[in-house]
């Protein structure tokens, strides 16, 4: 016991982890390797050569690694997917921009000092709205408002100075821009040839009549108040502007800045001209029928055009279905 003990401790053990792992790991492999293309993984070696080989082919990430990885991709998508829409949207950013001024139009972007937009109807009825700052509403019409950058913009006195026995005040919206204080203001007339009545638009002379197979508008403009402000910021390059926005067709008008649809007419003037009161006249000339009475007819034609050719198709439809019948039963 002793003897063949020791022997299987020492010699068969020994034998074991030096001749057969030497054979294992040389002979063995090298006789292998002979025979095959690919390396034979004896059962000792077999995971660590094919986790060598794995690491070697692919390193293994571990999990921070991994999701790390999701995120970047995940990333890098939305910015590729974001850089996609920008090439997009920039093209037909300058294209719009581009239209707007192959048009004729005023800027999309240009900021007027005062602005008077008139909204028309064949009636003699009108909105009109004003954007003023209150440093050029006192300059040009004479009043007093606190025209202050941190000054709070007295929407009831804006609101009273507007209203008038022909005029309703329907809004007054204060808002800042350029370190001024502005305000919008909207109101509806009864007759736009009253409105020089009201004192906020006595620098004007409306005239508004038929004219044969046509409706004439003029408005000229003439004298400001002139009242002196200070220093508020003007550069000297800020424009005023007067819009007009007619209900029909436009047959002729003596400005260039045509607008959008076409129904649409400004007339431009700088600051200092207007404070110097050089005259403006407006001229338009218009159909006697409104675009949404035109646009209507239209529609109603077409529909008619279309009803009736549905009808026709389907009683075409059932009489030939009716002779084919009597057909077949002959």
């Amino acid at each position: 016991m002793s003897g063949f003990d020791g022997l299987t401790k020492s010699g068969f053990n020994g034998l074991t982890m030096s001749g057969f792992n030497g054979l294992t790991m040389s002979g063995l492999d090298r006789l292998t390797m002979r025979a095959h293309p690919e390396p034979f993984d004896s059962p000792l070696t077999l995971s660590r050569s094919k986790g060598e080989r794995l690491a070697q082919d692919r390193p293994f990430d571990p999990p921070l690694t991994l999701s790390r990885s999701k995120g970047e991709r995940l990333a890098q998508d939305r910015l590729v997917e974001g850089c996609a829409r920008r090439v997009v949207c920039v093209p037909l950013l300058v294209a719009f921009i581009a239209a707007s001024a192959s048009c004729g139009g005023t800027n999309l972007f240009r900021q007027y000092e005062y602005e008077e937009e008139v909204y028309l109807s064949l009636d003699g009825t009108a909105t009109v709205y004003v954007n003023s700052s209150l440093a050029a509403l006192n300059a040009l019409r004479g009043t007093s408002f606190d025209a202050g950058p941190n000054a709070r913009v007295d929407t009831a006195a804006v609101r009273r100075y507007y209203s008038s026995a022909g005029t309703r005040v329907t809004r007054v919206s204060p808002f800042r821009r350029n370190n001024r204080r502005y305000v919008h203001v909207q109101l509806d007339v009864d007759d736009i040839r009253k409105l020089g009545e009201a004192a906020p638009f006595a620098w004007s002379v409306y005239r508004f009549q038929r004219d044969g197979n046509v409706f004439v508008y003029r408005q000229s403009i003439d004298g400001a108040a002139a009242r002196d402000v200070g220093h508020v910021g003007w550069n000297g390059r800020e424009p005023v502007a007067f819009r007009l926005h007619l209900p029909s067709k436009i047959r002729d008008h003596n400005t260039r800045a045509v607008e959008g649809r076409g129904n649409i007419l400004t007339w431009e003037q700088p600051l200092s001209d207007r404070l110097r009161g050089v005259p403006l006249m407006l001229e338009a000339r218009m159909d006697p029928q409104s675009i949404l009475y035109r646009t209507l007819w239209l529609f109603g034609v077409t529909f008619l055009a279309v009803a009736s050719a549905f009808g026709a198709i389907i009683w075409w439809v059932m009489r030939r279905g009716d002779e084919m019948s009597v057909t077949w039963v002959g």
